[in-house]
């Protein structure tokens, strides 16, 4: 083969400018993809709370019986240090946590003649936040010891769902004793 000038440029530049474009778009597209990966869950700070039986048998048998994904949410690693008896779950983009305690005191304002609501065999009461942000704190009433879950607004009903479902094979029911009415 004669190369001459003027007919053009040689075949190796030309070789050799093609692999450059692929790599080129190669880089382009790693980049996207890297960038396009949703942020890493930070760890969940979880204020301490009294909780005189969060370190007691049945506390830690429910909390080892937790499980990893609560519908959309997935387990969560908690800020150390991490109170006994508490867990928390997040969805993939570090959304508001879903926090649940274990072994706390009754709440306060659960008294003779709050509302309960049965969900799947476990008796909760419900505690709106008071701030407006939708969240809600539900309390497990019926079993030896009182766990709470804190769902953040639009978190729907599958976590209550599934943590009704652990708590009724985990620890038995009990007779619901409200404080007397103020």
């Amino acid at each position: 083969m004669d190369s001459r000038p003027g007919d053009g440029p040689h075949r190796y530049f030309l070789i050799a400018a093609l692999v450059v474009a692929v790599g080129a778009v190669g880089v382009v597209l790693a980049l996207a993809t890297v960038l396009q990966r949703p942020p890493a869950q930070t760890p969940v700070v979880i204020a301490s709370a009294p909780a005189p039986q969060a370190e007691g048998p049945e506390c830690r048998a429910l909390t080892a019986a937790l499980p990893e994904q609560l519908g959309e949410y997935s387990r969560a690693t908690v800020m150390e240090p991490a109170p006994p008896g508490a867990a928390a779950w997040q969805t993939e983009g570090g959304s508001e946590p879903l926090i649940l305690r274990c072994g706390l005191d009754r709440p306060l304002e659960f008294v003779v003649g709050a509302p309960v609501q049965m969900v799947d065999a476990v008796q909760w009461f419900k505690v709106a936040d008071g701030a407006g942000e939708g969240r809600s704190t539900w309390f497990a009433v019926d079993r030896p010891v009182y766990v709470a879950l804190t769902l953040p607004a639009g978190s729907g009903p599958t976590p209550i769902q599934i943590i009704s479902t652990v708590i009724a094979n985990e620890l038995p029911a009990s007779k619901v004793d409200p404080a007397p009415a103020r």
